[in-house]
């Protein structure tokens, strides 16, 4: 068994990862005009698990996307998965039947993607459309993210000193003097949470990794990942985003030797006495019992 523990991936890790913003906002929500999304009856600021690993393939495509192994198969870059579908029947030579596809074609294909994309063997894909590529289970899963405490999303006006459409700056406006002059300003929004500090969890399952060829080197990549993304993904939006804690329940074998669940409640973050509005990091205390652990099972902290 691999001695580095925490990067072996035939044992079981569950993980707590701690990360806040800032004057920003973390995840939009569409169906809210994109406002943070929260949790309508504990207004608890939320994550999703798909904004997470989005985070985690660009930061991997950035720094190793070149490499064999390493492209991203769900990504932004205008390729229609259909074509990278075909690839793989073009790479093994598989004749696309047209219609129910043979098994052992699917399972060859479906392991040309594990091979080339980081994200495929990590967290899974469903490869059906267009040339039938299977599904696969990833061994690394992730939960939503929520706030530690109730968040109050502000939707803020904001003003551009700038006109979209020339026809507006045409537009004849009566001054007091008597001169007129064309548009000058257009108003927008700006969507942020003051602060916010979210906890999640992660799983990696051994069970899954022989079905993706999951290396030790990948989960070593994805540790890394979820330390470093924050400083990839800055845009106007997000505001000051940071890793405030990673928390790896490393198992003796497989199948785990304690319950998720009791581990993770070993990790307590709570806001400091006398705060009434958290707006930084040092507003909470993070706190870990690290007493009588379970019978092989071993923490590390990654980050916190």
């Amino acid at each position: 068994m691999n001695q580095d523990g925490y990067t072996d991936p035939m044992r079981r890790h569950d993980f707590v990862l701690i990360f806040d913003v800032t004057d920003g906002n973390p995840n939009g929500d569409p169906d809210a005009g994109n406002l943070p999304r929260v949790d309508p009856e504990t207004m608890q600021g939320l994550v999703t698990d798909v904004s997470l690993k989005r985070r985690v393939r660009n930061w991997v495509d950035a720094t190793r996307g070149g490499n064999e192994g390493y492209r991203i198969y769900i990504q932004n870059k205008g390729i229609a998965l259909n074509t990278l579908n075909d690839q793989a029947y073009a790479a093994k030579g598989i004749k696309s039947t047209g219609t129910k596809q043979k098994r052992a074609d699917v399972e060859e294909a479906r392991g040309w993607m594990c091979q080339q994309f980081y994200d495929v063997r990590t967290f899974g894909a469903v490869m059906t459309t267009g040339r039938n590529c299977g599904q696969v289970r990833g061994p690394v899963q992730m939960t939503f993210a929520r706030s530690i405490d109730p968040l109050l999303p502000l939707d803020l006006a904001i003003t551009r000193v700038a006109i979209t459409k020339p026809e507006d700056a045409e537009v004849l406006v009566t001054e007091g003097d008597g001169k007129t002059k064309g548009k000058e300003t257009e108003m927008g929004r700006k969507s942020l949470v003051p602060y916010g500090l979210y906890r999640g969890y992660g799983f990696v399952t051994p069970v899954f990794v022989r079905q993706t060829g999951f290396s030790t080197e990948d989960l070593a990549l994805f540790w890394h990942a979820l330390q470093s993304m924050w400083d990839l993904d800055r845009s106007s939006s997000r505001g000051l985003m940071a890793c405030r804690g990673i928390y790896v329940f490393t198992h003796d074998s497989e199948l785990g030797n304690a319950p998720a669940d009791q581990l993770f409640s070993r990790v307590r973050v709570k806001r400091r006495d006398g705060v009434q509005a958290p707006r930084s990091f040092s507003d909470y205390e993070v706190s870990v019992d690290e007493g009588e652990m379970p019978q092989g099972v071993t923490l590390t902290k990654l980050a916190g």
